[in-house]
This record gives structure tokens, sequence and C-alpha cells, in this order.
């Protein structure tokens, strides 16, 4: 054991070494290393094959044999035909999933905070973050059977109250981002809500005990009370789904795209695919996909500095 005088108080404390704490807690550490291993494999190796973006990539000579383009890339997607088309469609799907969804999940957790019936509120959360767990594939294909001209549920309601039953609503580039927006909510409101009501959770039960004796209704003590106490929690899930604003995802939006609405549905995710795989353009979709990540970086560092001036809530 070392000993170690503290400069405050001036009390000489004993204490472990580091070392020894982590042997002591090896269960711990060793738990924790597969985590590690992935983050390594899945996160940090592949930024290495972000120099294909700079390479004209050949599968004779491999990445690094291959020969320099420089800034060819970046040069052919700024001046192409599609570039100003898919980024709007990507920051407008990405500001419907980052920011107009954000407040529900919220919203959701107070509403489930407030219930005093025990297993109806266990009920209720079970149903709401059920569909996290389905697929992209089975909700699309739901989707598809509940807005298929005249035999889906949506028409058939429609011509029962006299209107026109037969509309291919996924045809319909108007009705797109309606469709996204309500599946978006459906699939992930109950998942994203549990992080909140841990969060509420651990909000000191005297504060409420005290607005309430302060005269506080049940509304003044969420405003007053609950809010503040999580705000921290909602700064620091807002900071990091700000860095998806370019990024819409590839299953969904691929899953969804018929030839009516392919005007709105084309995002950048897709045209990574697109160009990728199918035309076997690598280092073109490499450059792309490095735009994408480069942008997502600078607005959560953006978000961030933003964030602590005025909030003093930060990742860091």
């Amino acid at each position: 054991m070392k000993k170690k005088r503290s400069t405050v108080t001036g009390i000489t404390v004993e204490y472990e070494p580091l070392w020894r704490r982590m042997l002591n807690c090896w269960p711990l550490y060793l738990l924790l290393v597969p985590a590690i291993v992935y983050y390594i494999l899945i996160c940090y190796v592949p930024i290495a094959g972000n120099v294909l973006a700079f390479k004209d990539y050949s599968f004779r000579l491999g990445i690094w044999g291959s020969p320099w383009v420089g800034m060819r890339y970046f040069e052919m997607f700024f001046n192409s035909y599609d570039c100003w088309r898919l980024i709007l469609n990507t920051l407008h799907i990405g500001f419907i999933k980052c920011i107009l969804e954000f407040p529900f999940a919220i919203i959701l957790a107070l509403l489930l905070n407030e219930i005093r019936a025990p297993k109806f509120k266990r009920v209720t959360q079970t149903i709401t973050y059920l569909p996290h767990f389905l697929s992209s594939v089975i909700i699309v294909t739901m989707m598809q059977r509940i807005l298929a001209p005249n035999t889906g549920v949506l028409n058939q309601v429609i011509a029962g109250l006299g209107g026109d039953g037969s509309t291919f609503w996924l045809m319909q580039a108007s009705a797109f981002h309606e469709i996204l927006f309500g599946m978006d909510i459906w699939r992930n409101i109950g998942w994203d809500s549990i992080i909140y009501l841990a969060a509420i959770s651990s909000v000191d039960q005297e504060l409420y005990e005290a607005a309430s004796m302060d005269g506080c209704n049940r509304l003044g003590q969420v405003w007053h009370v609950t809010l503040p106490g999580i705000r921290p929690t909602i700064g620091l899930l807002f900071i990091m789904g700000v860095g998806g604003l370019l990024s819409s995802g590839f299953e969904q939006m691929w899953l969804l795209r018929t030839p009516g609405n392919m005007s709105v549905a084309d995002t950048l995710d897709v045209y990574v695919v697109r160009v990728g795989l199918q035309q076997a353009q690598f280092g073109y979709a490499s450059a792309i996909g490095l735009i994408q990540g480069l942008v997502g970086l600078f607005l959560v560092v953006t978000t961030n500095a933003l964030s602590k001036k005025f909030t003093e809530v930060g990742l860091w």
C-alpha cells in the first residue's frame, strides 16, 4: 500500500497502485475484452480502408499497391449531376430522423414515468419497444401490405369513407417522408425511451416532495424537476444523434425506394452501395463515405462545443 497526502485536506490516505486495483477486479476487465476487440476490429481497423478514396483500386495490385489519384474522386462527386440532389435528400431524411423524432422518446418516457400501476407500466413499455427487434425487411413488408392499392388497410378505410381506395402510397413522392416518419417512430420510440426512463429513475425523489410542498402540480414537477434532472442525458444523446445528420441508413431506404419516390428516397447511403458494390467503383464510393464521416465528425464537435458553451453539457 502506498500513501498519498491530500493537497486539499492535508490528510494522508493509503491507496493501491492502479495495476493492483485492476488485478483485484480482473473478472470485470475480462468481460470488457470482447467489447474492446469488437471495436478495434469493426470500428478502427476499417478506417485504414479510407485510403481507397485516394487510389485507383485494382484487385491485382491490392489497396496499397494501387496507384494514387489524389482528390479526383471528390471532384467527380461534387461535379456530378446527382451530388446536390443526394445531399439535400440525405439532409432532409437526417433532419427527420435526428431532429423531428428526437423529442418523442422523451415524451413517452415522461408519460410512462407517470403511470402508477406497475403491471400496466411494464406491459405498455414492452409493447412499445418490441418493434425495435423487427428487421427492416419485415417492417417494410408490413408497410407495403398496409399501404397497398385497393387491398391495403389504409385504402380500404379510405374507400369505406367514400374516397379513392386505389392510391399506391409508396409510389407517391409527396407521401414518402410522412411514411418514413411514422414507421421510424413506431419502431424506435419505445427502445429510445429506455435510456430516458433510466435517467428519470435517478432523479432525487426529495425534489418532487419539495416541489409538491411549494404548490407544483404533476405537470409543474415534470417541467421544473424531471426535465432539468435528465438534461445531461438529453444533451449527450442529442449531440451523438446530430452526427448522423448526413446518414439516412441503407436498409430502410433501399427497401422503401420505388420508381415513384426515387426523387426523394435516393440518398448518399444508397448511392454509396450502388456505385461501390453494383458498379465496382470502390474508390469513388469510399470518397463519398469519407465525406459523410468527416461531416458527421464536424457536426458532433461543433454541437458539443456549442452545448458546453450554452448548457454546460458535453461529451468531453
